[in-house]
């Protein structure tokens, strides 16, 4: 039973025929019946039944009663074949095809990780004064200073001065308030951000990393749509990708690094985006005990199949 697998279509063609054998049969056994019922009527005129149970089949020529045991044996037989195409049915996996150097990089690909925040600019200077000329016809001629005599003797009487209070000065404004701390983007922390499903598997870290490489590559490669234009044209070559994996797992900040042009970059982005609507997220990246947002570096190669 291990060995017998059948496609859905096969399965479905098998259980038609089958289907088409029975009806077959009864259709048969109907005419026959009927092609040996003439005549039967005046042959048993005379004819006197013992018992009622003896005239259920009303002539023992076309008694069907006859063939219960070979038709039980049919129909037990019909149902072990339905039985065993049915579980016989096969899903078979989509043949998804993987370049053997799938996740290897021609060459370092240094790029500064994403900013979260930019401080705004500065404010322009203020412009300067403008300097009115004034014409000399509008100039007034000042009046001559008068000098006024302060001089003191002895009658003169002095009056003390007001005491000055001195004015507090105006508190100074609150300071503005710190800017956001922007949080750190790693490239490589103690544990790399991990492709969903392989958390249960059993194993160390290592064997879970590249099972997840294994359902990674699985999903995009199955999910890359090789653009026409480039099948067409014999495109072939490595598109890079970096992304990063937030703290919650999602795919953030998504930027093509390299494109082979074609279509092929805008394809290879589409499945990365495509990320975010899995079942599950990332598993994050983890520095010190505690998720962090890591810079990924995804390579992804357009390579037509021989």
């Amino acid at each position: 039973m291990n060995d017998i697998a059948m496609s859905g279509s096969m399965v479905m063609i098998m259980m038609l025929v089958l289907a088409a054998v029975i009806i077959g049969l009864i259709l048969f056994l109907r005419g026959f019946y009927r092609s040996k019922a003439d005549g039967l009527t005046e042959k048993h005129a005379d004819t006197s039944w013992s018992s009622p149970l003896l005239a259920r089949a009303k002539y023992p020529e076309v008694n069907a009663f006859n063939l219960s045991r070979p038709l039980f044996m049919f129909g037990l037989a019909a149902s072990l074949l339905f039985t065993i195409f049915a579980f016989s049915w096969t899903n078979y996996e989509e043949e998804v095809f993987i370049p053997d150097d799938a996740l290897e990089l021609d060459e370092e690909i240094e790029i500064e990780p994403p900013r979260t925040a930019e401080p705004p600019p500065p404010p322009p200077p203020p412009p300067p004064p403008v300097i009115e000329e004034v014409p000399e016809e509008e100039i007034e001629e000042e009046d001559e200073p008068v000098f006024e005599d302060t001089s003191i003797d002895e009658e003169t009487e002095v009056a003390e001065p007001e005491p000055v209070v001195e004015e507090a000065p105006p508190p100074p404004p609150p300071p503005p308030p710190p800017p956001p701390k922007e949080e750190e983007i790693f490239k490589v922390v103690e544990q790399m951000p991990r492709f969903p499903g392989c958390e249960d598997e059993p194993g160390d870290n290592k064997a879970k990393e590249e099972c997840a490489q294994g359902k990674m590559l699985q999903y995009i490669y199955k999910n890359l749509k090789y653009p026409a234009i480039a099948r067409e044209n014999g495109v072939e070559g490595m598109c890079v990708i970096q992304f990063v994996v937030d703290k919650d797992g999602s795919v953030k900040d998504i930027n093509l690094v390299r494109d082979i042009g074609a279509g092929c970059g805008a394809a290879a982005e589409l499945v990365v985006k495509g990320m975010n609507n899995l079942p599950q997220k990332w598993t994050p990246g983890k520095q010190r005990g505690r998720p962090v947002k890591v810079l990924y570096t995804l390579p992804v190669r357009f390579k037509l199949e021989g």
